[in-house]
């Protein structure tokens, strides 16, 4: 049965399997080019066949057979002899696939790459690796790069923290332009001299893309991004709360609070007459109760091992205390003779302690100034059992650092009323933090109000305080001070450019471990 011709192109049967449908066909035109010269020749050498697979119709893949036929070329300095014809929109040279179904898998292959390209392959019924996809990624031609009015430039991460690159962006319709193979100076400088015409240039804070701009683009205006310079700004704003990070708790009580006529008696009494002698053991109450206990059950006819299990107590000091005839044998030597060094403050201790002035720092500094020569340490240790039997009070977290400076570096109407609270009275207890958080809200209205030209004025009033932190942030904002100011006054940033960022991480983890540098540009440029 014979089809109509269509395009140089004769459609013989159509044969439904279940499997597959299978087409045979024939080229039926006249003349044919030669790929080498470009001349059209009619001269037909010879013919044979090809199998060709195409887009499945109905989940069934299609092979088409198609007879085609080899011409000869006419013209005498054409290095080739012969020639195959090609069969226009259906086939291409060295070809096993239709040109249909040759676009779809590059298609495929832009948008996904090999292991899930593959795997959507075979919903389609047109089987392939992930090597062939990529490959068929490898063989586009590469994209020529455009120049572009506002360009963004921003690095990415081949390797993370060993290999970067660079992208470029063009700002005004948010595509990439070119993909760099590192984020050097010299190699941005190298790109804006081969491409002439860009007029403003959207960076972040490094140093390398401003030298490269100004190499590259000395006639260009350079834009530092908004959102980097807050963050400069964010990270002055941190080491300052840092430094006054004592200023963010509540301040304990006061050291000499009023006392009672007897606890001041007691204090009189202990600075007039000094320290009394004691020959008291440490442990003598305890030593006392055992060694009472262990006579008391040794008279009632238990065993020592008895008593030793029902005191808690081990043989060897049940048995020490039954040798001992009075208690006083037991803390006899070396230790008599030790008292503690609180034992002549202890009366005066409890006394504030029932009056309520339960702070160990208070306490410290009242017996201090009476002759207390021991350490604030041996003073808690003496505190900790009467705290622990006192009734837990509850305890209030101070804010950290990273609070106070997002509470500072927030818009004040994203504060809850806890939150301004809290920043209000950190503020009131530290003059410094409060001279930042004033710096900190006028450098705010000058970015969001877009009047950069506010921007020396500022800077002047930062360094008429003494806030190291942000002089730090000044003396940095100088040294790139035209950029700077172009990003507080001008509508453009890097938004666009991070975008792009993170869709080359997307694209790289689509690709595993096959992510270089050539297969990666072709996918970002030409599947943008």
């Amino acid at each position: 049965m014979l089809f109509p011709q269509v395009d140089g192109l004769v459609i013989e049967d159509i044969t439904l399997g279940d499997e597959r449908v299978l087409v045979a066909a024939r080229a039926v035109a006249a003349h044919a080019t030669c790929p080498e010269c470009g001349e059209a020749s009619g001269r037909v050498h010879s013919g044979y066949d090809r199998r060709l697979a195409d887009a499945a119709v109905g989940g069934r893949p299609v092979a088409i057979h198609l007879r085609v036929r080899r011409f000869r070329c006419c013209a005498a300095a054409c290095s080739k002899t012969t020639f195959a014809e090609q069969v226009a929109g259906l086939t291409f040279r060295y070809g096993r696939r239709s040109e249909r179904l040759h676009a779809v898998l590059q298609v495929v292959a832009l948008m996904l790459a090999g292991r899930a390209g593959a795997r959507l392959t075979t919903v389609l019924e047109a089987v392939t690796s992930r090597s062939t996809l990529l490959r068929l990624i490898r063989s586009l031609a590469d994209p020529q790069p455009t120049t572009p009015r506002i360009l963004g430039v921003d690095d990415f991460a081949l390797r993370k923290g060993h290999v970067y690159g660079t992208v470029l962006i063009d700002i005004e319709t948010h595509r990439p332009v070119d993909l760099l193979p590192d984020r050097e100076a010299a190699t941005l400088a190298r790109w804006l001299a081969e491409h002439p015409g860009v007029e403003i240039i959207c960076r972040d804070r490094a140093t390398a893309y401003a030298e490269g701009a100004r190499a590259g683009a000395p006639k260009a205006l350079q834009v530092a991004d908004r959102w980097h310079v807050w963050h400069n700004l964010t990270e002055a704003v941190d080491r300052c709360v840092t430094r006054h990070a004592a200023d963010l708790r509540e301040p304990a009580d006061p050291p000499t609070p009023q006392a009672s006529a007897a606890a001041v008696a007691e204090l009189q009494k202990i600075a007039t007459t000094g320290r009394r002698a004691s020959t008291a053991h440490r442990c003598a109450d305890r030593t006392r109760e055992r060694h009472q206990a262990v006579h008391t059950l040794l008279d009632q006819g238990h065993a020592q091992r008895e008593i030793a299990r029902e005191l808690g107590l081990a043989r060897n000091t049940v048995r020490r205390f039954a040798r001992a005839t009075t208690w006083q044998e037991l803390v006899a030597g070396k230790w008599q003779g030790r008292p503690s060094i609180l034992d002549d403050y202890k009366p005066y201790l409890h006394q504030r302690w029932n009056e309520g002035c339960t702070s160990s720092a208070a306490l410290f500094q009242e017996i201090t100034a009476v002759g207390y020569r021991g350490g604030l340490t041996v003073l808690r240790d003496y505190l900790r059992p009467l705290r622990s039997s006192a009734p837990p009070r509850e305890k209030v977290r101070p804010p950290s650092v990273r609070d106070v400076t997002g509470w500072i570096t927030r818009h004040p109407d994203s504060l809850t009323p806890d939150e301004t609270l809290k920043l209000k009275t950190v503020l009131a207890r530290c003059p410094d933090l409060d001279a930042t958080a004033g710096h900190v809200h006028a450098f705010a209205e000058m970015m969001s109000g877009r009047t950069g030209q506010q921007l020396p004025a500022w800077m002047e009033k930062v360094q008429a305080d003494d806030l190291p932190e942000l002089h730090s942030f000044v003396n940095g904002v100088r040294s790139d001070q035209l950029a700077v100011t172009a990003g507080l006054t001008l509508p453009f940033s890097s938004g666009a450019v991070e975008g792009q960022v993170n869709r080359i991480k997307m694209l790289k983890r689509q690709m595993f471990g096959r992510a270089g540098l050539d297969l990666l540009r072709k996918r970002v440029l030409l599947a943008a």
